[in-house]
């Protein structure tokens, strides 16, 4: 009997056990869309304990991934993390909940700057809340190129070819062509983007592979002499690697804000709201820019930042004239979103008409 009584107290005690092991979130749930290696770890950990809120958390490597699973609603995605022109088209295709600015207080730390900005895409402020921003260019090793790079004529150089990382993105690839080219970096003017493809197309021999987050790890590794590459994960790749140089091309480049917004598909908007009010948090907001690397809008961070070196820091916060070289990509619209997509995905093929 005693044997019996202690096997009935041992299992008793291990189901207790068994569930004091899972967490219980008294508030819900809130489902996150985010960019690939976009977030501390340690962020999501947090919150979930702050608010009692079950976080699902997704990743993307493209705007363009991203933009047909919230158009479709095959997930309902309670707050996503679009870049500037992708907004603008969520918002032109009606696809976004207006944010109740109430509910996200901290939205005052987020520098009036990228606030104008911001309008640039979401014209009456309704809609996007800035989360993170950077530049597009170029980083390279260099024990394993000649000299200093300050073109993007480089990433079409023969004398490269095989150690060319090539970012896989519609509107990096074909905006960087433009560029090179002394056009818009938004055009869409047919003949100007027919140039563009036949420089891509030309360059595709020459490239080793065509990347998005894998491009830090093998420019770390030493794998490539040259890789297009964000800004933030430029930083991220010089400290693990003192040989790699990041630079923004002198023919210009890219500048772009990526931002919060609630898509209408939404189910647990106040809970979206408190995600984005938390990641605005100053404290928050540094832990993760110390973790992604990626420049931080909110001015409570950048003043809590201790190491002079990212303090100070000319990739994470380039100077004005960097800046006025580089400019923010816009919404095309639908017809000319496709005619882009295809035309990246010919030049890829190394498909040239004649």
């Amino acid at each position: 009997m005693k044997k019996k009584i202690l096997c009935v107290v041992l299992l008793a005690t291990m189901i207790l056990a068994t569930a004091g092991c899972g967490k219980t979130y008294e508030n819900g749930e809130v489902y996150v869309y985010n960019w690939g290696e976009y977030i501390d770890p340690e962020v999501i950990d947090i919150f979930e304990e702050r608010y009692g809120i079950k976080v699902h958390y997704d990743e993307f490597e493209e705007n363009e991934d991203m933009y047909p699973i919230i158009q479709t609603g095959s997930v309902n995605y309670d707050v996503v993390c679009p870049s500037d022109y992708m907004i603008s088209k969520m918002i032109a295709n009606d696809l976004l909940l207006e944010l109740n600015y109430d509910n996200i207080p901290n939205l005052s730390y987020i520098d009036k700057e990228y606030l104008e900005t911001a309008k640039g895409f979401d014209t009456e402020g309704k809609y996007a809340v800035p989360h993170v921003w950077g530049t597009l260019g170029i980083l390279y090793n260099k024990t394993m190129v000649d000299g200093e790079i300050t073109s993007w004529g480089s990433i079409f150089d023969e004398k490269y070819k095989g150690e060319i990382l090539m970012m896989n993105s519609v509107r990096d690839g074909i905006g960087i062509a433009l560029t090179y080219l002394g056009y818009d970096i938004n055009s869409t003017d047919k003949e100007e983007l027919e140039a563009a493809k036949k420089l891509l197309a030309d360059q595709v021999p020459l490239v080793q592979a065509y990347v998005v987050d894998q491009v830090r790890d093998k420019m770390i590794g030493g794998e490539a002499a040259l890789g297009v590459i964000y800004s933030g994960e430029a930083i991220f790749t010089q400290r693990e690697n003192p040989d790699l140089v990041y630079v923004v091309p002198e023919e210009g480049s890219n500048v772009w804000l990526d931002c919060w917004v609630i898509p209408k598909t939404c189910k647990n908007k106040e809970n979206a709201e408190k995600w984005i009010n938390f990641l605005c948090d100053p404290e928050i907001a540094l832990k993760n820019f110390e973790y992604i690397t990626y420049s931080t809008p909110n001015t409570g961070a950048r003043e809590l930042i201790e190491d002079p070196d990212i303090k100070d820091s000319l990739v994470a916060f380039p100077t004005e004239e960097t800046l006025s070289r580089c400019h923010t990509y816009t919404y095309l619209g639908e017809e000319m979103d496709a005619y882009w997509i295809n035309l990246w995905n010919e030049a890829k093929s190394n498909i040239v008409s004649d």
